[in-house]
């Protein structure tokens, strides 16, 4: 079909600033690659920070890369409910007056009044993807996954639209694990 689109399983990372890594890692540290991920530019990086939230933490969350103008947390709600965060869910980059907590790496720490969020589900499309699809940015549309005894149809997926994309679907672990997800899965998108 061609309305098909690869689903990936965002897990739990963070974005940071320039000045929040170097208070993080040191002055003047930059990222190191450990793998590209799926969208252009985007990598893994081989550093990881500690999370912490009022009720717990996570002892190693990697980092991509490369930095960002803000700093952000992405949990899912159940990683969010563990460390005692109130994480809203919003489309990346919206975190005002979103979740807080501590971020502490091997030369410092970081404490975030805001930044926390749990990503809402989303599809990344080139212009010419979201032609193909009849697709617009910021459309919510709906995805239907097919998967072994837990197929599902996700419903407000946003739609986002630049040529700096690569064609994907991203969820979180709590929504990969609610569809037994698995990697290669794809879905079909549903206007």
């Amino acid at each position: 079909m061609s309305n098909q689109v690869l689903v990936e399983t965002s897990a739990r990372h963070v974005h940071v600033t320039q000045e929040v890594l170097e208070t993080l890692f040191g002055k003047g540290y930059e990222l190191t690659k450990k793998k590209d991920l799926s969208q252009p530019g985007q990598f893994a990086s081989n550093e990881r920070v500690q999370v912490i939230g009022p009720k717990s933490s996570f002892p190693a969350v990697s980092i991509l890369g490369p930095v960002r103008p803000e700093t952000q947390v992405e949990l899912s709600a159940s990683d969010a409910r563990s460390i005692g965060v109130n994480a809203p869910c919003r489309e990346s980059g919206d975190i005002a007056g979103s979740g807080a907590c501590k971020l502490v790496g091997p030369a410092g720490e970081v404490e975030l009044s805001e930044g926390v969020i749990v990503a809402k589900r989303h599809i990344h499309a080139t212009p010419e993807d979201a032609e193909k699809f009849g697709l617009k940015d910021k459309e919510i549309v709906s995805v239907k996954i097919d998967s072994n005894g837990r197929s599902l149809i996700f419903g407000d997926v946003v739609v986002r639209v630049s040529p700096k994309y690569a064609l994907a679907m991203h969820i979180d672990t709590d929504e990969s694990n609610a569809a037994f997800a698995t990697p290669g899965m794809m879905g079909e998108i549903i206007k």
